[in-house]
């Protein structure tokens, strides 16, 4: 089936199979089919963050952009599923193509840039979502936002996603943002990090629960 499939969706562009497999997914989530498809995941439990994961392997951040396949996704027997990254404000991202294979690597180069919906509607998806597992939830800053500036859109989404979130990724690593990479590194990450800690603080006395921050920075 699996080849099958990579054969037709290869006949795609690299974006357009993308998002046919998405909606696939999600479509099969909703049905509750996807659990069909797959065995169940071996029991290996890990506390990580002060979460517990039925098993180490997830959904990274990056596929599911606006939340829209989360329960097709769990039923695939993911130990967590992470959504976005997400920006305040919906956003095109990058112009096309920016999708492309390298299929003798077996890979793909992704130039997409923080394309999504927006936090709000990303929010809509999760209440949608039947998911009771660990979520987290990817946050960026938008494309035209200064990067002087880019706290004031991580505390937005922070605050927007802070009750429904297990945990929260703050994205600085995307090469595809311009300035954002900056964020990662000395006084500018510091401040960040401060900033969002303070609010994080103020966010868990209001909603009664602590959520943990990650950070996804690039390797350099």
């Amino acid at each position: 089936m699996y080849t099958l499939a990579r054969q037709l969706l290869f006949k795609l562009s690299p974006e357009t199979s993308h998002d046919l497999s998405l909606d696939l997914i999600g479509a099969g989530g909703r049905l509750g089919l996807n659990g069909l498809l797959c065995k169940a995941p071996a029991k290996m439990p890990v506390n990580v963050m002060g979460l517990d994961f039925p098993n180490p392997v997830g959904l990274a951040a990056g596929l599911d952009k606006n939340g829209a396949a989360i329960d097709g996704f769990a039923q695939l027997g993911f130990g967590f599923v992470e959504i976005g990254t997400i920006t305040p404000r919906p956003q095109p991202g990058n112009p096309k193509p920016r999708l492309f294979r390298l299929p003798e690597a077996e890979a793909i180069i992704n130039r997409m840039g923080f394309n999504n919906l927006g936090v709000d509607h990303l929010l809509a998806r999760v209440a949608a979502a039947k998911y009771k597992g660990v979520l987290g939830i990817n946050i960026g800053k938008n494309f035209d936002t200064p990067v002087e500036r880019a706290v004031d859109d991580y505390l937005i989404c922070l605050d927007k996603v802070y009750a429904h979130a297990s945990y929260v990724t703050v994205n600085v690593s995307s090469p595809n943002t311009p300035g954002l990479r900056s964020l990662q590194f000395g006084d500018s990450l510091k401040q960040l990090l401060a900033d969002l800690a303070t609010r994080r603080a103020e966010l868990a006395l209001r909603h009664g629960r602590h959520v943990p921050l990650a950070i996804k920075i690039a390797r350099t």
